[in-house]
C-alpha cells in the first residue's frame, strides 16, 4: 500500500510501504478514506520533538473496514467506522472511567499498524476503539467530513471546555486559533457558554472563530491581549481553555483567568523546559486541569450532535488534498496557509 512516511524534519515522502495484516482475533483492517494532518504533527516536521525516520505518520483514519479478527463484535466487513487517535483497548481500569488514553493495552497509528496517513490500518482493539458510522451517513459526504474532527480536534477542543468547567451562562476564553482552539469555541458554546473570547493571531482564523459562536475575537499579542480580554470580561473569564501547549500561551491563559477560576489545557507542551510558573495560580487560586484528550469518551455524544445536525466542525478543513498531496499539505500547516488539512487517500 501507499502511505506518508517521516525521513527527517521538513521531510515526508509517500512510499510503498506493507499492507498491515490481522494479526490478533481482536485486530481490523480498516481502508481509509478520509484523514487529516494535525497541528501536533508539526512538532516532529520542524525538529522539536523526536521521531524516528522511517515511520508512519498520522493518527486521524476514517474508513470502512475491510477484514475484521474473529473476536470483534462491534463492526463488521463493509461498515463505516471512525477512529480516535489513540487506540485503547475499552474495558481496563482507565477506559471504564472514561480515561482511554491512559488504557494499559493501548497502542498507536504508526509502526506496524500503517500510520493514519495511508490507504489502510490495522486497528488493534477494534471493539475498543473504532466508532461505528449509522448507515444512513456512510456514503453521505457532508457529514463525513463533519464527523472526522471528532477522532482528535473536535474531542480534544471539547475536552479543554470540560476540563475548564465551562458552564451555561458563564464567561469563556479560548487562548489558540488553531484546529483545536476552533473546535474550543465550538465546544463552549455547546455546553451554553454565554459569552466567549477567541484570541488568536490570524484574522480568518478568528472568522471562523465567530461562524463556531464566538462572542468577541482578540488578535492582539502578549500584554495588549491580555488586557483587551480582561476588558471584555470584566476582570477575567472562570473558565479558560488553553489550546496551544507554547509557554506564553499558558501565561496568557492564567492572566486572564479570574481568581478563583479554572484553566483547561490541551495544547501539546511545549517551550516550557524552564518549568511553569505557579505563582499566578497559586497567588489566585487559579486550577489547573486537563491534559491528552480521551477523545474515545467523546466520540458518540458528539457524533449525535454532528448527525441532527447541531454541531459541524468542518469549516476548520480549509484545504484538502491526496495522498500525494500530504508532503504539500505539512508545508501549508506549518507555513500557515491552512487551518487543517484534510487527506482523501483514494482520491
Amino acid at each position: 500500500m501507499r502511505a506518508a512516511v517521516f525521513h527527517g524534519p521538513g521531510d515526508i515522502r509517500v512510499e510503498e510501504v506493507d499492507k498491515p495484516e490481522i494479526e490478533e482475533p481482536t485486530d481490523a483492517i480498516v481502508r481509509v478514506t478520509h484523514t487529516a494532518i494535525c497541528g501536533s504533527d508539526l512538532w516532529f516536521y520542524r525538529g522539536e520533538s523526536d521521531r524516528d525516520a522511517g515511520t508512519g505518520v498520522g493518527h486521524e483514519p476514517m474508513g470502512i473496514a475491510e477484514e475484521v479478527g474473529e473476536d470483534v463484535r462491534s463492526v463488521e466487513p463493509g461498515d463505516r467506522v471512525l477512529a480516535p487517535f489513540a487506540i485503547s483497548c475499552g474495558s481496563c481500569e482507565f477506559c471504564r472511567k472514561g480515561l482511554h488514553t491512559s488504557c494499559v493495552n493501548g497502542d498507536s497509528w504508526g509502526g506496524d499498524n500503517g500510520g493514519g496517513q495511508g490507504e489502510f490500518v490495522r486497528s488493534t482493539h477494534a471493539d475498543g476503539t473504532l466508532v461505528r458510522v449509522p448507515d444512513r451517513y456512510a456514503d453521505d459526504e457532508a457529514v463525513l467530513e463533519s464527523l472526522l474532527p471528532l477522532t482528535d480536534v473536535m474531542g480534544t477542543g471539547h475536552h479543554a471546555a470540560l476540563s475548564a468547567g465551562v458552564e451555561a451562562g458563564e464567561d469563556a476564553v479560548v487562548v489558540g486559533d488553531g484546529a483545536v482552539g476552533l473546535c474550543g469555541v465550538a465546544a463552549a458554546r455547546r455546553l451554553g457558554a454565554e459569552r466567549v473570547v477567541a484570541v488568536g493571531h490570524h484574522e480568518d482564523r478568528l472568522d471562523i472563530a465567530e461562524e463556531f459562536g464566538a462572542t468577541h475575537t482578540v488578535a492582539e499579542r502578549g500584554e495588549a491581549a491580555v488586557e483587551e480580554v480582561l476588558d471584555i470580561t470584566n476582570g477575567g473569564a472562570n473558565h479558560v481553555l488553553e489550546c496551544v501547549g507554547a509557554a506564553s500561551a499558558m501565561e496568557t491563559a492564567v492572566e486572564v483567568a479570574r481568581p478563583g477560576g479554572t484553566v483547561g489545557y490541551v495544547g501539546v507542551p511545549h517551550g516550557m523546559e524552564g518549568g511553569l510558573d505557579l505563582f499566578p495560580f497559586f497567588g489566585d487560586n487559579i486550577a489547573l486541569r486537563g491534559g491528552v484528550a480521551p477523545v474515545r469518551a467523546y466520540a458518540e455524544e458528539l457524533m449525535a450532535d454532528v448527525l441532527q445536525g447541531t454541531l459541524d466542525p468542518s469549516p476548520i478543513f480549509t484545504e484538502t488534498v491526496g495522498l500525494d498531496g500530504v508532503p504539500e499539505g505539512y508545508r501549508m500547516m506549518d507555513e500557515r496557509e491552512a487551518v487543517k488539512v484534510l487527506v482523501k487517500p483514494w482520491e
